[in-house]
């Protein structure tokens, strides 16, 4: 499998373009803001065709430029739950925010759905571009946030001890970072719900899953589930013990 990530020109967020090997087609993961020159770069070089883009939750960070990748196009493919936020994601936003990215940007900002929707539903299995995508719910940080996993690691992995034995690779999206988890005090968010999803959804991950995150470096669920604090004592009830 083939595997680029690269981080948006706002709020560090990482788009992804996945593909069984380079000169195939391909699948774009939350795209952020200001990624369509970056990422049109990654496709030249490589020689891929992108047939959809998956979108770990509905934050702006992660769907603003999915409009123009489609290109009217391409499906977009969302947990139904966060179907909603594609409305208006820039009425969400503080005034402010909105002011910055447009006088970072230079243009006033704008939105526009993309044409076709997919719903997604936990426990989906989604085949696209040679690649078999399974679908998991893990509401917390927005209600549809969904983990996108693939029994496999992408080929340029580079060989440590810390890679040994890696046999497949896990989308968290602001579920799960390196060290951390995404933040739950935003419209949307749930730390219960949250708590729920880090013990039922990403506790039972394998220690051999490689973790690409929506913001920050890759990780792996062996050194998460002994390093991450919001993982350490979970009981049964998803509560960490004081």
């Amino acid at each position: 499998m083939f595997a680029l990530g690269f981080p948006a020109a706002a709020f560090g967020t990482n788009c992804y373009v996945l593909a069984p090997a380079p000169g195939q087609e391909c699948v774009v993961v939350d795209p952020g803001i200001g990624v369509e020159e970056q990422l049109a770069e990654v496709l030249a070089e490589h020689g891929l065709k992108p047939v959809a883009v998956l979108l770990t939750h509905g934050h702006i960070d992660h769907v603003y430029a999915v409009t123009p990748v489609c290109g009217g196009t391409l499906a977009a493919y969302l947990h139904a739950d966060d179907r909603y936020r594609l409305k208006d994601p820039l009425g969400t936003l503080d005034p402010g925010l909105v002011n910055m990215l447009e006088q970072q940007f230079g243009r006033t900002a704008t939105w526009r759905e993309p044409d076709d929707v997919v719903d997604l539903h936990d426990g989906d299995q989604v085949a696209l571009a040679g690649l078999d995508f399974h679908v998991k719910h893990a509401p917390g940080h927005t209600e549809g946030s969904v983990l996108f996993e693939l029994g496999q690691v992408p080929d340029t992995l580079t060989q440590s001890p810390e890679t040994e034995g890696l046999d497949r690779t896990t989308l968290s999206g602001d579920v799960l970072f390196a060290g951390s988890i995404g933040r739950t005090d935003l419209p949307g968010g749930d730390d219960a719900a949250m708590r729920r999803s880090l013990r039922e959804v990403v506790l039972p991950m394998p220690d051999s899953t490689l973790v690409l995150p929506g913001h920050g470096p890759a990780t792996t669920m062996r050194r998460e589930r002994t390093t991450n604090p919001y993982l350490q004592g979970l009981d049964d009830q998803g509560r960490p013990h004081a």
